[in-house]
C-alpha cells in the first residue's frame, strides 16, 4: 500500500518519552492513524463487492472497478491540496481534528441505504482521507529535534506499524460483519473505527508538539480573498453545469467519473511540467527533476496494476476462488488483510538485506530498486495469469493463489514505494521541497486514474489477454529502467 505523506518540519522534542523510547505524542498519532486506516482499509475492502453485489448496488465489474479506482484516484489527488491547507490555513493539528470528522461523517453517509447519499459519502471519505494524508505525518515529524534526530526513522517504522495494524484488522472486522450481515452495518463500523481514532486524538493533543498548532505560512488577506473568489467561481460553474444535466435528464454516472479520471491524468502533468519549465532552478536541479520524471512514470504504472488488488483481484476472489481452508469459509474480503501482514512480516527482513548489502558495497541503487519493484508488479500478473485461466470454464481455483499474487506484489511494494519516498525527498529542488511529497502521491493518481479510464472505456481487466498484456508492459518497463540506469543516474547527479 502507498505510504503516508512525510516531509521534514521544524520540530520541538517531546518531553516524556514514554511509547517505547519515542516521544508520548506518538502514541497519540500512532493510534490515531491505525484507526483512521482500519475505518479506511475496511470501507475499501467492502467497497468493490457492494458495488457488484445483488444485495448492493448491482453494478457490473466494470463500472465497480472504475468507482473503485477513480475513488482512490481522489484521495491521493486531494493529498497535495490537504497539505496546502495544513500549512497556509488551520495548521496541521487542526486539519487532522477536521478531517477526522469528515471522514466519520463520510462512512455514517455510506451506512445509509440509499445509492444517491452513497457517492455523498464517498466522496466525504476522499476528501477527510486527502487533508489527513499530508498533514499527520507531518506531525510526527515535529515530535522530534530536526531531521538528525536520531529517533526519527524510528519513529516512522513505529507509525508505519500502525497503518499496517489498522490496515490488517479492518478487513477481518468490518469485511466480515458487512459480507455476513449487513453492508450497511459494516460501512458504519468503519465510521465507528474513525470516531474511537478522533477521541484519542483530541484527549491526546496535549502531548503533540506546539508547532502542530501553527500554521507555517498563514494565507494573507489578499490571498485569503483570492482563493475564496476562485473557489466560488468553479463551485458555481459545478453547479450550474451538473445541475442542468440532472434538469434536462442527460446526466449519468460517466460525467462524474470522466473529468475526475481525465484530472488525474492531466494535473500530474501539468504540476511536473511547472516545476521543469520554472527558470529560477539551477542546472543541477533541473537534471533531478528530469531524472525523477523517470521514476515517476514508472511509479505510476507500479501502482496502476497494485491497487487492482482490491477491485479487479477482489472481484476475481468473490467469482472465481474457492475460500473454504480446512472446513472454514471465509469472507473475500479477508484477502485484503494479506498485503499488510506480509508488510510488517517482510520490511524488517528487506530493510537488514539493504544495510547487509550495504556494509559490503553491494547494495543496489535507487533504480536498481524501482527497476526491481516494477519487474515484480508485472511478475505478479503473470502469476495471476495461472488461476485466471484455471477459472475460464467456471471452476473455483485455491485461495493459495491470491496470497502467492499478493506477496509477490508486496515484495514489489517493499522495492519501490519507501524508495519512493526517500528518492523523492532527496531530489526535490529547494524551492519545492515540500511539494514534491505531493507530487509522490500524484504517480498513485495517475495509475489509477489510467485504470479507471480503461474500465470507463469498457475494457475488461479480468480476461487473460488484458492482464498478460499488462504484466508484459510493466516487466518490459522494469527491464528498460535497468537498461537505463547509467543514464538515470547521471540525471540524478550526486543523489544515490
Amino acid at each position: 500500500m502507498a505510504s503516508s505523506l512525510t516531509k521534514d518540519s521544524a520540530s520541538t522534542p517531546g518531553s516524556e518519552k514514554t511509547f517505547f523510547g519515542h516521544p508520548r505524542g506518538l502514541a497519540t498519532l500512532f493510534l490515531t492513524e491505525m484507526w483512521e486506516r482500519f475505518s479506511y482499509y475496511g470501507m475499501r475492502a467492502l467497497l468493490p463487492l457492494y458495488l457488484i453485489a445483488p444485495g448492493g448496488l448491482g453494478m457490473s465489474p466494470a463500472t465497480a472497478t472504475a468507482i473503485y479506482s477513480v475513488y482512490l484516484s481522489l484521495v491521493y489527488l486531494l493529498a497535495m491540496p490537504g497539505g496546502w491547507f495544513g500549512d497556509r490555513v488551520w495548521g496541521p493539528r487542526k486539519t487532522v481534528a477536521v478531517a477526522g470528522a469528515i471522514i466519520m461523517l463520510g462512512h455514517l453517509t455510506l451506512a445509509l441505504p440509499s445509492e444517491g447519499t452513497f457517492f455523498a459519502g464517498l466522496g466525504l471519505v476522499a476528501l477527510g482521507s486527502g487533508l489527513l494524508k499530508a498533514n499527520i505525518s507531518t506531525m510526527v515529524g515535529q515530535l522530534y529535534d530536526g531531521p538528525d534526530d536520531p529517533r526519527r526513522d524510528g519513529g516512522f517504522t513505529l507509525f508505519y506499524v500502525g497503518i499496517n495494524l489498522g490496515a490488517f484488522a479492518a478487513p477481518l472486522i468490518i469485511g466480515t460483519v458487512g459480507e455476513n450481515v449487513n453492508w450497511h452495518l459494516g460501512f458504519a463500523l468503519a465510521a465507528l473505527g474513525m470516531a474511537l481514532g478522533l477521541a484519542q486524538f483530541l484527549i491526546g493533543t496535549r502531548h503533540l508538539s506546539p508547532a502542530s498548532s501553527f500554521v507555517p505560512k498563514p494565507l494573507s488577506a489578499a490571498e485569503k480573498a483570492s482563493t475564496l473568489r476562485k473557489g466560488l467561481i468553479w463551485l458555481i460553474v459545478a453547479v450550474v453545469v451538473y445541475g442542468g444535466l440532472v434538469a434536462s435528464g442527460t446526466y449519468t454516472l460517466n460525467w462524474a467519473l470522466v473529468p475526475i479520471t481525465l484530472a488525474g491524468l492531466i494535473i500530474p502533468v501539468m504540476v511536473l511540467a511547472r516545476i521543469k519549465r520554472d527558470k529560477e532552478l539551477t542546472s543541477a536541479e533541473q537534471s533531478k527533476v528530469s531524472g525523477y520524471i523517470w521514476f515517476f512514470v514508472a511509479a505510476a504504472l507500479f501502482w496502476m496494476i497494485y491497487d487492482q488488488g482490491g477491485s479487479t483481484l477482489a472481484i476475481f476472489g468473490e467469482s472465481s476462488t474457492n475460500t473454504v481452508i480446512l472446513g472454514f469459509d471465509f469472507p473475500v474480503s479477508w484477502y485484503q488483510s494479506v498485503n499488510p501482514v506480509i508488510v510488517m512480516a517482510l520490511a524488517p527482513v528487506v530493510a537488514w538485506i539493504w544495510l547487509a548489502l550495504n556494509r559490503r558495497g553491494k547494495e543496489p541503487s535507487t533504480v536498481v530498486k524501482f527497476a526491481s519493484g516494477l519487474f515484480l508488479i508485472g511478475v505478479s500478473f503473470f502469476v495471476f495469469l495461472i488461476p485466471l485461466t484455471m477459472a475460464g470454464d467456471g471452476a473455483k481455483v485455491a485461495a493459495w493463489w491470491m496470497v502467492a499474487i499478493y506477496f509477490v506484489q508486496t515484495v514489489g511494494e517493499l522495492c519501490l514505494s519507501p524508495v519512493g519516498l526517500s528518492i523523492t525527498t532527496k531530489m526535490a529542488p529547494v524551492k519545492y521541497g515540500s511539494q514534491m511529497m505531493g507530487v509522490w502521491f500524484l504517480a498513485v493518481t495517475a495509475g489509477d486514474c489510467t485504470t479507471g479510464l480503461l474500465s470507463l472505456a469498457g475494457v475488461d481487466l479480468n480476461k487473460t489477454g488484458i492482464v498478460g498484456l499488462q504484466a508484459a508492459l510493466a516487466v518490459f518497463a522494469g527491464i528498460a529502467l535497468w537498461m537505463y540506469r547509467k543514464r538515470v543516474k547521471e540525471l540524478m547527479g550526486t543523489v544515490n
